[in-house]
């Protein structure tokens, strides 16, 4: 974990690394709802909240600066919803959804939610993303589980031989037709313990709440707004650095003049190591990959061309536990090894189970040059030491980062070409 002050310097630094000392007063003038995170920082932390926010939700700053946004998340909540924002942050894309959210004294509310991202010209990745709150205050009365669960209860009450249909004496919102139908608007698979005849109460529970708390059209344009005009901000503080922000990526010809290389004679003696891993240089924007072997483009599906210049995040999916995610970066942070068992997923959409080991590799000042990260596809394996010809999977890795650190800091003399 962090030490209190370097965690409250990064933070400070997040926002004043990019732009310069004015931006937080320039966005304290913005009367919205709003918060700035910082993808690169562990667990992807608030770096400003905005004064609306903090009434809002009757939080402090320090209580609210350094946490993840899911704090505001409840017992209510819909998974769904949550995986559709994660999907959105994973694609690094805007996204606009309604959400149950909780204040600091518990109190439940209905909140548009639009997420941004901030892309950064130079080098063509997000820096940031925005993230605008817009609660919903006229709803219909289903508004919590209890509510929701007493409607369900009286629906099977009155509807064992007949579809179901509006209550127009109570304003209850119910479903005609069958339960199968409901099931195909939901795509994420919550597994078999979910599922019962096509469809579950939680289903109706979810559906029910969100369509009685659906926002204006007013209030969507008025997010779409709210972001406008802190972006605007942003790149106009941005500029006085020299580096240009933006709320669309880079074209592809920008990023092939920034995909970042190794030198000839390096990149041929990694080849020669035959597994699967990638090089990071820790020292450029966004940590992107300088190297994949042969194995690991076999493995993911990706060609070396789409993966160069890439954040390894990009393998991560829906379903990945953000708790191994957490681990990595920490591990990063304190420049140690680690080994976790992450849920990643190929080109083609297909998930399999990553006996991942992360290192550092130094040169020869001891200072850390690149990170290597060596991947084992362990998916249906029970125990990640089942051998191979006498050979583990953590041996077989740290074979690997070996390699990889006698060719560097052999060949580093030479220098990374920039």
């Amino acid at each position: 974990m962090w030490a209190g002050s370097s965690k409250q310097k990064q933070l400070e630094e997040s926002l004043n690394k990019p732009y310069s000392d004015g931006i937080r007063e320039a966005l304290d003038q913005f009367k919205y709802n709003f918060v700035i995170t910082d993808p690169f920082l562990t667990d992807h932390p608030i770096v400003y909240a905005s004064e609306g926010f903090l009434k809002m939700t009757g939080y402090c700053r320090g209580e609210v600066l350094g946490r993840n946004s899911r704090f505001l998340q409840g017992p209510d909540t819909d998974r769904r919803s949550v995986v559709e924002i994660r999907e959105a942050i994973r694609q690094e894309k805007s996204c606009q959804i309604t959400i149950l959210n909780y204040k600091k004294d518990g109190t439940s509310f209905w909140n548009l939610f639009h997420l941004a991202p901030v892309f950064c010209k130079d080098v063509g990745r997000v820096i940031h993303f925005i993230g605008v709150q817009t609660p919903i205050r006229k709803c219909s009365r289903l508004c919590t589980s209890k509510d929701v669960e007493n409607d369900i209860t009286k629906q099977h009450d009155s509807s064992a031989s007949a579809n179901t249909n509006v209550n127009a004496s109570n304003n209850l919102i119910y479903f005609g037709s069958c339960r199968r139908e409901l099931c195909r608007e939901f795509s994420v698979d919550l597994g078999p313990s979910r599922l019962q005849n096509s469809c579950t109460e939680d289903d109706h529970k979810g559906r029910l709440m969100k369509h009685a708390c659906e926002a204006k059209e007013s209030d969507k344009q008025n997010a779409i707004a709210a972001i406008s005009c802190v972006m605007s901000e942003l790149a106009h503080f941005s500029k006085c650095t020299g580096k240009s922000v933006s709320d669309t990526r880079c074209d592809s010809a920008d990023l092939v003049r920034v995909a970042p290389t190794i030198s000839s004679s390096l990149t041929i003696a990694l080849s020669r190591i035959q597994q699967s891993f990638v090089l990071v240089d820790p020292n450029l924007p966004g940590m992107p990959i300088v190297h994949a072997s042969n194995s690991f483009l076999q493995l993911t599906g990706y060609s070396r061309d789409e993966v160069l210049g890439k954040n390894c995040r990009f393998l991560q999916g829906q379903d990945t536990d953000q708790e191994d995610v957490s681990k990595i970066r920490q591990s990063i942070e304190a420049e140690q090894p680690c080994t976790v068992r992450i849920l990643n997923y190929r080109k083609d959409g297909n998930p399999f189970w990553n006996l991942l080991h992360t290192a550092p590799v130094r040169n020869a000042s001891g200072k850390v040059a690149f990170y290597v990260g060596v991947q084992l596809d362990v998916t249906g394996m029970e125990d990640n030491n089942n051998s191979d010809k006498g050979m583990t999977s953590q041996m077989k890795q740290l074979g690997a980062v070996g390699a990889v650190r006698v060719v560097v800091r052999s060949l580093l003399g030479a220098g990374p070409s920039r």
